[in-house]
């Protein structure tokens, strides 16, 4: 792996990812007293983490969530986080939201009172008072197309990147993709015939715009140009994309 070293080892908390679910998805699925519904492009969310939505004011699911008992949350949004670029396995997490909802402005607006972030290594719960506190990466509304152009453009790059990664994780890898990337690091998939892992390069500190992130890659960059060299992969495998 060479001698580099990472100061920086912060990756993002629970109620961060789940405001950079939202901020980034284009698309979520409201639930309300049985009625459920695919949103698109209909959900703003607003400072303090309430999730404002464009839904037909003669609708079922505006009824719905009016009409919903008192005393228990009226309506469950979900969002899904999925991966610009294409591997096994897209969907990198989701975020639950159950919470009361109102009409504002013509608008029906949801104040969650619980929020679920679900990931591959399990579910947390989010305290709604830290979600209403959190803000969104920084990256987030950028992060499709810097991994997209990655990916796209600099698969040289992103070979480059493994010498930074324990050749034990690359023991029979076919095939390494930019999953994630945000201010505090970027994370690679690494995919093998039948299984598949991800394992996170941390930045030496976070990366605030998308000028600083530059400088971070090319730190990365420089890091693993001076690292040994693991392991040659197998081949670079297309099949199997989720």
């Amino acid at each position: 792996m060479g001698d580099h070293t990472h100061s920086w080892a912060a990756a993002p908390g629970a109620a961060e990812r789940a405001r950079s679910v939202l901020a980034a998805a284009w698309s979520c699925t409201l639930t309300a007293e049985g009625t459920r519904e695919e949103l698109v492009g209909a959900h703003t969310v607003t400072d303090d983490g309430r999730v404002l939505l464009d839904v037909p004011e003669d609708g079922a699911l505006l009824a719905a969530a009016i009409c919903a008992p008192r005393g228990e949350p009226s309506a469950v949004l979900e969002f899904a986080d999925v991966a610009p670029v294409p591997v096994r396995n897209r969907v990198r997490s989701r975020v639950w939201l159950a919470g009361w909802s109102c009409v504002e402005g013509g608008r029906l607006e949801l104040r969650p009172t619980r929020v679920v972030l679900r990931r591959p290594s399990g579910a947390l719960m989010v305290g709604a008072d830290e979600f209403a506190a959190a803000a969104p990466d920084p990256l987030a509304g950028a992060e499709a197309r810097l991994l997209t152009h990655l990916a796209d453009c600099h698969a040289d790059a992103v070979e480059r990147l493994t010498r930074l990664v324990d050749p034990a994780s690359l023991q029979g890898a076919v095939r390494v993709r930019p999953l994630a990337v945000d201010r505090h690091g970027l994370t690679l998939r690494i995919e093998r015939a039948r299984t598949d892992g991800d394992v996170r390069l941390a930045f030496h500190a976070p990366a605030d715009d998308v000028s600083q992130l530059t400088e971070r890659m090319h730190v990365l960059l420089a890091q693993a140009a001076a690292a040994s060299c693991p392991r040659p992969l197998q081949g670079q495998r297309a099949d199997g994309d989720g």
